[in-house]
Protein backbone atom coordinates (compact mmCIF):
# COMPACT_ATOMS: atom_id res chain seq x y z
CA UNK A 1 0.00 0.00 0.00
CA UNK A 2 1.05 3.84 -0.77
CA UNK A 3 1.46 6.03 2.07
CA UNK A 4 -0.29 9.08 2.09
CA UNK A 5 1.95 10.61 4.46
CA UNK A 6 3.69 14.03 3.16
CA UNK A 7 7.31 13.41 2.40
CA UNK A 8 9.29 15.59 4.67
CA UNK A 9 11.05 18.72 2.57
CA UNK A 10 14.68 18.02 2.25
CA UNK A 11 16.36 20.13 4.38
CA UNK A 12 17.85 22.42 1.65
CA UNK A 13 15.16 22.43 -0.66
CA UNK A 14 14.23 25.70 -2.10
CA UNK A 15 10.41 26.49 -1.61
CA UNK A 16 9.74 30.15 -3.34
CA UNK A 17 7.95 33.06 -1.82
CA UNK A 18 4.58 33.08 -4.09
CA UNK A 19 5.16 35.98 -6.29
CA UNK A 20 2.97 38.95 -5.41
CA UNK A 21 3.71 42.96 -7.04
CA UNK A 22 1.46 44.51 -4.32
CA UNK A 23 4.05 44.32 -1.67
CA UNK A 24 2.87 47.37 0.25
CA UNK A 25 -0.98 45.71 0.05
CA UNK A 26 -2.43 48.74 -1.27
CA UNK A 27 -5.05 46.41 -2.41
CA UNK A 28 -6.14 46.19 1.07
CA UNK A 29 -7.64 50.27 0.90
CA UNK A 30 -10.72 48.51 -1.04
CA UNK A 31 -13.46 47.21 0.70
CA UNK A 32 -14.66 43.48 0.13
CA UNK A 33 -17.36 44.49 -2.66
CA UNK A 34 -14.29 46.02 -4.57
CA UNK A 35 -12.00 43.81 -3.77
CA UNK A 36 -13.99 40.92 -5.62
CA UNK A 37 -14.21 42.67 -8.95
CA UNK A 38 -10.62 43.39 -8.54
CA UNK A 39 -10.33 39.43 -7.87
CA UNK A 40 -12.61 38.56 -10.62
CA UNK A 41 -10.74 41.11 -13.09
CA UNK A 42 -7.65 38.88 -11.79
CA UNK A 43 -8.85 35.67 -12.78
CA UNK A 44 -9.85 37.29 -15.98
CA UNK A 45 -7.02 38.48 -17.05
CA UNK A 46 -4.78 35.17 -15.93
CA UNK A 47 -7.25 32.51 -17.14
CA UNK A 48 -8.45 34.45 -20.61
CA UNK A 49 -6.11 36.82 -21.82
CA UNK A 50 -2.72 35.38 -20.43
CA UNK A 51 -2.95 32.26 -22.35
CA UNK A 52 -3.28 33.91 -25.47
CA UNK A 53 -1.49 37.51 -25.33
CA UNK A 54 1.73 36.14 -27.02
CA UNK A 55 0.06 34.65 -29.97
CA UNK A 56 -2.27 37.40 -30.79
CA UNK A 57 0.57 40.16 -30.15
CA UNK A 58 2.87 37.57 -32.60
CA UNK A 59 -0.42 37.99 -35.24
CA UNK A 60 -0.82 41.03 -35.08
CA UNK A 61 -4.52 40.89 -34.60
CA UNK A 62 -7.12 41.25 -31.79
CA UNK A 63 -9.37 38.68 -29.94
CA UNK A 64 -12.81 39.09 -30.09
CA UNK A 65 -14.13 36.32 -28.60
CA UNK A 66 -12.93 37.89 -24.76
CA UNK A 67 -15.20 40.98 -25.42
CA UNK A 68 -17.94 38.79 -23.96
CA UNK A 69 -16.23 37.62 -21.63
CA UNK A 70 -14.96 41.34 -20.48
CA UNK A 71 -18.41 42.61 -21.18
CA UNK A 72 -19.61 39.57 -18.38
CA UNK A 73 -17.27 41.33 -15.72
CA UNK A 74 -19.23 44.20 -15.69
CA UNK A 75 -16.60 46.83 -15.48
CA UNK A 76 -17.97 49.44 -18.21
CA UNK A 77 -18.25 52.20 -17.10
CA UNK A 78 -16.49 52.41 -13.90
CA UNK A 79 -16.69 55.48 -12.43
CA UNK A 80 -19.74 56.87 -14.27
CA UNK A 81 -23.30 57.04 -12.89
CA UNK A 82 -26.44 55.80 -14.54
CA UNK A 83 -27.03 54.99 -18.26
CA UNK A 84 -25.77 51.61 -17.69
CA UNK A 85 -22.55 52.26 -16.21
CA UNK A 86 -21.06 49.94 -13.32
CA UNK A 87 -20.67 53.41 -11.10
CA UNK A 88 -18.02 52.84 -8.18
CA UNK A 89 -15.25 54.51 -7.32
CA UNK A 90 -12.95 56.42 -9.90
CA UNK A 91 -9.67 54.41 -7.36
CA UNK A 92 -11.65 51.12 -8.17
CA UNK A 93 -11.06 52.10 -11.88
CA UNK A 94 -7.45 52.37 -11.27
CA UNK A 95 -6.97 49.10 -9.57
CA UNK A 96 -8.97 47.56 -12.94
CA UNK A 97 -6.50 49.11 -15.74
CA UNK A 98 -3.47 48.20 -13.43
CA UNK A 99 -5.08 44.63 -13.14
CA UNK A 100 -5.20 44.40 -16.84
CA UNK A 101 -2.04 46.14 -17.80
CA UNK A 102 -0.57 43.39 -15.17
CA UNK A 103 -1.01 40.85 -17.53
CA UNK A 104 -1.42 42.90 -20.90
CA UNK A 105 -1.55 46.10 -21.75
CA UNK A 106 -3.11 45.98 -25.58
CA UNK A 107 -6.13 44.98 -23.76
CA UNK A 108 -6.05 47.20 -21.22
CA UNK A 109 -5.83 49.96 -24.04
CA UNK A 110 -8.81 48.68 -25.85
CA UNK A 111 -10.83 48.84 -22.53
CA UNK A 112 -9.80 52.22 -21.85
CA UNK A 113 -10.36 53.47 -25.15
CA UNK A 114 -13.38 51.87 -25.17
CA UNK A 115 -14.66 52.58 -21.83
CA UNK A 116 -12.79 55.86 -21.40
CA UNK A 117 -11.79 57.77 -24.08
CA UNK A 118 -14.86 56.87 -26.19
CA UNK A 119 -17.48 56.34 -23.88
CA UNK A 120 -16.17 59.37 -21.87
CA UNK A 121 -16.43 62.23 -24.34
CA UNK A 122 -20.48 60.86 -24.57
CA UNK A 123 -20.70 60.92 -20.68
CA UNK A 124 -19.02 64.10 -20.50
CA UNK A 125 -19.78 65.96 -23.55
CA UNK A 126 -23.04 64.53 -24.56
CA UNK A 127 -26.52 65.61 -23.83
CA UNK A 128 -29.08 63.64 -22.02
CA UNK A 129 -30.43 62.01 -24.95
CA UNK A 130 -27.61 60.92 -26.62
CA UNK A 131 -26.32 59.20 -23.30
CA UNK A 132 -29.53 57.63 -23.45
CA UNK A 133 -28.91 56.66 -27.28
CA UNK A 134 -25.32 55.35 -26.85
CA UNK A 135 -23.77 54.01 -23.51
CA UNK A 136 -26.14 51.50 -22.59
CA UNK A 137 -25.02 49.42 -25.45
CA UNK A 138 -21.07 50.92 -25.34
CA UNK A 139 -21.69 49.69 -21.29
CA UNK A 140 -22.46 46.49 -22.15
CA UNK A 141 -19.96 46.46 -25.09
CA UNK A 142 -22.75 45.73 -27.68
CA UNK A 143 -21.06 48.48 -29.70
CA UNK A 144 -17.32 50.07 -29.72
CA UNK A 145 -16.20 52.78 -29.41
CA UNK A 146 -12.65 54.82 -30.89
CA UNK A 147 -11.95 58.34 -30.08
CA UNK A 148 -10.41 60.23 -32.88
CA UNK A 149 -8.06 63.18 -32.15
CA UNK A 150 -4.68 62.55 -33.12
CA UNK A 151 -3.32 63.19 -36.20
CA UNK A 152 -0.98 62.34 -38.64
CA UNK A 153 0.65 65.57 -38.80
CA UNK A 154 -0.03 66.95 -35.42
CA UNK A 155 -0.05 65.03 -32.23
CA UNK A 156 0.90 67.35 -28.88
CA UNK A 157 0.01 70.19 -30.61
CA UNK A 158 -3.12 69.24 -31.20
CA UNK A 159 -5.34 72.03 -29.25
CA UNK A 160 -4.09 75.10 -31.83
CA UNK A 161 -3.48 73.04 -34.55
CA UNK A 162 -5.99 69.92 -35.49
CA UNK A 163 -6.28 70.29 -38.80
CA UNK A 164 -9.14 67.72 -39.23
CA UNK A 165 -12.78 70.61 -40.35
CA UNK A 166 -15.87 70.64 -40.05
CA UNK A 167 -18.71 72.69 -41.45
CA UNK A 168 -22.48 72.93 -41.20
CA UNK A 169 -24.65 72.74 -43.99
CA UNK A 170 -28.48 72.99 -42.91
CA UNK A 171 -28.70 69.91 -40.34
CA UNK A 172 -25.84 68.24 -41.41
CA UNK A 173 -21.80 68.60 -40.65
CA UNK A 174 -19.44 68.00 -43.25
CA UNK A 175 -16.12 66.91 -41.65
CA UNK A 176 -12.89 66.84 -43.68
CA UNK A 177 -9.42 65.18 -42.43
CA UNK A 178 -7.18 62.56 -40.94
CA UNK A 179 -7.01 60.67 -37.26
CA UNK A 180 -4.18 58.60 -36.82
CA UNK A 181 -3.37 56.02 -34.49
CA UNK A 182 -6.83 55.77 -33.36
CA UNK A 183 -7.28 52.48 -31.47
CA UNK A 184 -10.72 49.91 -31.64
CA UNK A 185 -11.23 51.94 -35.00
CA UNK A 186 -10.78 49.47 -37.63
CA UNK A 187 -13.51 47.90 -36.40
CA UNK A 188 -15.39 50.44 -33.49
CA UNK A 189 -19.21 51.18 -34.33
CA UNK A 190 -18.92 54.31 -33.07
CA UNK A 191 -15.63 56.76 -33.58
CA UNK A 192 -15.87 59.69 -31.53
CA UNK A 193 -14.01 62.59 -34.09
CA UNK A 194 -12.89 66.41 -33.14
CA UNK A 195 -12.65 68.92 -35.98
CA UNK A 196 -12.02 72.33 -35.72
CA UNK A 197 -15.58 74.85 -36.88
CA UNK A 198 -14.20 76.69 -39.94
CA UNK A 199 -16.10 79.82 -39.32
CA UNK A 200 -15.57 79.93 -35.60
CA UNK A 201 -12.26 78.21 -35.55
CA UNK A 202 -13.54 76.07 -32.22
CA UNK A 203 -13.20 72.50 -31.84
CA UNK A 204 -16.32 70.10 -31.37
CA UNK A 205 -16.99 66.51 -31.17
CA UNK A 206 -19.02 64.48 -33.48
CA UNK A 207 -19.70 60.48 -33.20
CA UNK A 208 -19.41 59.16 -36.27
CA UNK A 209 -20.47 56.22 -37.90
CA UNK A 210 -18.59 53.36 -39.50
CA UNK A 211 -21.05 53.45 -42.22
CA UNK A 212 -21.11 57.25 -42.21
CA UNK A 213 -20.55 58.69 -46.23
CA UNK A 214 -17.23 59.81 -46.61
CA UNK A 215 -15.50 57.75 -43.21
CA UNK A 216 -13.03 55.42 -44.46
CA UNK A 217 -10.26 53.56 -41.80
CA UNK A 218 -6.98 51.67 -43.14
CA UNK A 219 -5.32 49.46 -40.16
CA UNK A 220 -1.22 50.30 -39.61
CA UNK A 221 0.80 47.64 -39.66
CA UNK A 222 4.09 47.16 -38.63
CA UNK A 223 4.07 48.28 -35.35
CA UNK A 224 6.33 47.54 -32.57
CA UNK A 225 3.79 48.05 -29.51
CA UNK A 226 0.71 47.10 -28.54
CA UNK A 227 0.15 44.90 -31.12
CA UNK A 228 -2.79 43.26 -30.11
CA UNK A 229 -4.40 47.09 -30.30
CA UNK A 230 -5.78 47.58 -34.18
CA UNK A 231 -4.74 51.01 -34.47
CA UNK A 232 -6.28 52.72 -37.17
CA UNK A 233 -5.76 55.87 -40.25
CA UNK A 234 -9.25 57.38 -40.23
CA UNK A 235 -9.89 59.18 -43.64
CA UNK A 236 -12.94 61.74 -43.38
CA UNK A 237 -13.90 62.91 -46.83
CA UNK A 238 -16.87 64.81 -46.74
CA UNK A 239 -17.86 62.85 -44.47
CA UNK A 240 -21.56 63.45 -43.75
CA UNK A 241 -22.80 63.30 -40.11
CA UNK A 242 -26.33 64.59 -38.47
CA UNK A 243 -26.30 68.08 -36.15
CA UNK A 244 -28.28 64.63 -34.09
CA UNK A 245 -24.76 63.15 -33.40
CA UNK A 246 -22.98 65.94 -32.89
CA UNK A 247 -21.75 66.06 -29.13
CA UNK A 248 -23.90 69.18 -27.84
CA UNK A 249 -21.88 70.00 -24.85
CA UNK A 250 -18.40 69.79 -26.66
CA UNK A 251 -17.71 73.81 -27.90
CA UNK A 252 -14.19 74.16 -27.71
CA UNK A 253 -10.84 72.47 -26.79
CA UNK A 254 -11.72 72.84 -23.27
CA UNK A 255 -14.38 70.57 -23.11
CA UNK A 256 -11.66 67.95 -25.20
CA UNK A 257 -9.53 68.45 -22.31
CA UNK A 258 -11.83 67.22 -20.10
CA UNK A 259 -12.21 63.98 -21.28
CA UNK A 260 -8.43 63.83 -21.12
CA UNK A 261 -8.27 64.68 -18.04
CA UNK A 262 -10.18 61.88 -16.57
CA UNK A 263 -8.87 59.38 -18.76
CA UNK A 264 -4.99 60.03 -18.36
CA UNK A 265 -5.20 58.87 -14.96
CA UNK A 266 -6.05 55.29 -16.28
CA UNK A 267 -3.19 55.47 -19.22
CA UNK A 268 -0.49 56.37 -15.56
CA UNK A 269 -2.95 52.81 -13.95
CA UNK A 270 -1.93 50.97 -17.41
CA UNK A 271 2.43 52.30 -16.51
CA UNK A 272 1.99 50.87 -12.91
CA UNK A 273 0.22 47.52 -14.33
CA UNK A 274 2.55 46.88 -16.95
CA UNK A 275 5.81 47.90 -14.70
CA UNK A 276 4.44 45.01 -12.36
CA UNK A 277 3.60 42.22 -14.33
CA UNK A 278 7.20 42.95 -16.17
CA UNK A 279 8.48 42.63 -12.09
CA UNK A 280 6.32 39.23 -11.32
CA UNK A 281 7.59 37.76 -14.85
CA UNK A 282 10.89 38.28 -13.87
CA UNK A 283 10.64 37.67 -10.20
CA UNK A 284 9.25 34.07 -10.98
CA UNK A 285 12.52 33.46 -13.84
CA UNK A 286 14.95 34.15 -11.23
CA UNK A 287 13.15 32.00 -8.77
CA UNK A 288 13.12 28.95 -11.74
CA UNK A 289 16.78 29.94 -13.67
CA UNK A 290 19.57 27.84 -12.38
CA UNK A 291 22.98 28.74 -12.60
CA UNK A 292 26.36 27.44 -10.89
CA UNK A 293 23.60 24.89 -9.77
CA UNK A 294 21.16 26.96 -8.04
CA UNK A 295 18.71 29.86 -8.55
CA UNK A 296 19.91 32.83 -10.04
CA UNK A 297 17.44 35.18 -7.49
CA UNK A 298 20.11 33.68 -5.10
CA UNK A 299 23.10 36.40 -6.30
CA UNK A 300 23.46 39.86 -5.36
CA UNK A 301 23.31 41.46 -8.79
CA UNK A 302 19.75 39.60 -9.86
CA UNK A 303 18.54 40.71 -6.01
CA UNK A 304 19.63 44.20 -7.05
CA UNK A 305 17.66 44.22 -10.07
CA UNK A 306 14.59 43.02 -8.43
CA UNK A 307 14.03 45.54 -5.62
CA UNK A 308 14.97 48.15 -8.62
CA UNK A 309 11.84 46.99 -9.96
CA UNK A 310 10.11 46.48 -7.32
CA UNK A 311 10.87 50.23 -5.87
CA UNK A 312 9.45 51.75 -8.55
CA UNK A 313 6.24 49.80 -9.10
CA UNK A 314 5.76 50.24 -4.74
CA UNK A 315 6.09 53.92 -5.38
CA UNK A 316 3.66 54.50 -8.70
CA UNK A 317 1.00 52.04 -6.87
CA UNK A 318 1.20 54.91 -3.60
CA UNK A 319 1.10 57.84 -6.03
CA UNK A 320 -1.72 56.16 -7.78
CA UNK A 321 -3.70 55.52 -4.91
CA UNK A 322 -3.39 59.18 -3.80
CA UNK A 323 -4.51 60.08 -7.23
CA UNK A 324 -7.36 58.00 -7.60
CA UNK A 325 -8.08 59.59 -4.00
CA UNK A 326 -8.09 62.80 -5.13
CA UNK A 327 -10.30 62.42 -8.11
CA UNK A 328 -12.95 60.03 -6.08
CA UNK A 329 -12.53 63.89 -3.81
CA UNK A 330 -13.26 65.82 -6.99
CA UNK A 331 -9.85 67.79 -5.86
CA UNK A 332 -7.93 66.06 -8.88
CA UNK A 333 -6.72 69.16 -10.84
CA UNK A 334 -4.46 68.43 -14.69
CA UNK A 335 -1.30 69.09 -13.07
CA UNK A 336 -2.01 66.15 -10.62
CA UNK A 337 -2.59 64.08 -13.86
CA UNK A 338 -0.09 64.77 -15.59
CA UNK A 339 2.81 64.47 -13.04
CA UNK A 340 1.35 60.97 -12.46
CA UNK A 341 1.11 60.28 -16.29
CA UNK A 342 4.69 61.74 -16.78
CA UNK A 343 6.28 59.73 -13.42
CA UNK A 344 4.66 56.27 -14.11
CA UNK A 345 5.58 56.11 -17.56
CA UNK A 346 8.89 56.54 -17.00
CA UNK A 347 9.42 54.52 -14.31
CA UNK A 348 7.79 51.66 -16.17
CA UNK A 349 9.74 52.20 -18.97
CA UNK A 350 12.58 52.06 -15.98
CA UNK A 351 11.21 48.45 -14.84
CA UNK A 352 10.53 46.84 -17.83
CA UNK A 353 14.12 47.53 -18.68
CA UNK A 354 15.53 45.82 -15.61
CA UNK A 355 13.51 43.20 -16.11
CA UNK A 356 14.62 42.39 -19.97
CA UNK A 357 18.45 42.88 -18.06
CA UNK A 358 17.78 39.76 -15.58
CA UNK A 359 16.17 37.44 -18.34
CA UNK A 360 19.61 38.48 -20.13
CA UNK A 361 19.53 37.15 -23.91
CA UNK A 362 15.96 35.02 -22.70
CA UNK A 363 14.29 38.44 -22.27
CA UNK A 364 14.02 38.87 -25.90
CA UNK A 365 11.78 35.77 -26.31
CA UNK A 366 7.81 36.71 -26.14
CA UNK A 367 7.94 33.12 -25.34
CA UNK A 368 9.37 34.61 -21.98
CA UNK A 369 6.71 37.80 -21.84
CA UNK A 370 9.49 40.18 -21.13
CA UNK A 371 9.23 41.31 -24.75
CA UNK A 372 6.29 41.97 -24.99
CA UNK A 373 6.40 44.20 -21.72
CA UNK A 374 9.77 46.18 -23.22
CA UNK A 375 7.96 46.84 -26.35
CA UNK A 376 4.25 47.75 -24.78
CA UNK A 377 5.85 50.43 -22.44
CA UNK A 378 6.91 52.41 -25.34
CA UNK A 379 3.76 53.51 -26.72
CA UNK A 380 2.02 53.90 -23.17
CA UNK A 381 5.17 56.49 -22.28
CA UNK A 382 4.09 58.49 -25.50
CA UNK A 383 0.36 58.20 -25.77
CA UNK A 384 -2.19 60.26 -23.79
CA UNK A 385 0.24 62.93 -23.79
CA UNK A 386 4.26 62.52 -23.95
CA UNK A 387 6.12 63.11 -20.89
CA UNK A 388 7.45 66.51 -22.24
CA UNK A 389 3.92 67.74 -22.83
CA UNK A 390 2.82 66.75 -19.68
CA UNK A 391 5.87 67.95 -17.31
CA UNK A 392 5.02 71.40 -18.72
CA UNK A 393 1.51 71.51 -17.69
CA UNK A 394 2.93 70.34 -13.85
CA UNK A 395 5.89 73.18 -14.68
CA UNK A 396 3.26 75.78 -15.19
CA UNK A 397 1.80 74.88 -12.22
CA UNK A 398 4.76 74.75 -9.72
CA UNK A 399 6.13 78.26 -11.33
CA UNK A 400 3.13 80.31 -12.42
CA UNK A 401 5.13 80.25 -15.82
CA UNK A 402 3.85 78.88 -18.91
CA UNK A 403 6.66 77.42 -21.02
CA UNK A 404 4.62 76.21 -23.84
CA UNK A 405 5.33 77.91 -27.11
Amino acid sequence: MTSTTARPAPKNEYIPPVVNGDFYRICDILDDKERAIVARVRAFAEGEVAPIAEEYWAKDKFPFEIVPKMAALGIAGVGYQGYGAAGGSWLLNGFICMELARIDSSIATFYGVHTGLSAGSIYLCGDEAQKERWLPAMMRFEKIGSFGLTEPDVGSGTSGGMTTTCRRQGNVWVLNGQKKWIGNSTFADLNVIWAREETTNQVKGFVVGKDNPGFSVKKIENKMALRIVQNGLITLTDCQVPEADRLQNANSFKDTAKVLRMTRTGVAWFAVGCGMGAYEHALRYAQTRTQFGRPIGGFQLVQDLLVRMLGNVTATQAMMLRLGQLQDQGLMLDEHASLAKAFCTVKCRETVGYARELLGGNGILLDNHIGRFVADAEAIYSYEGTREMNTLIVGRSVTGLSAFI
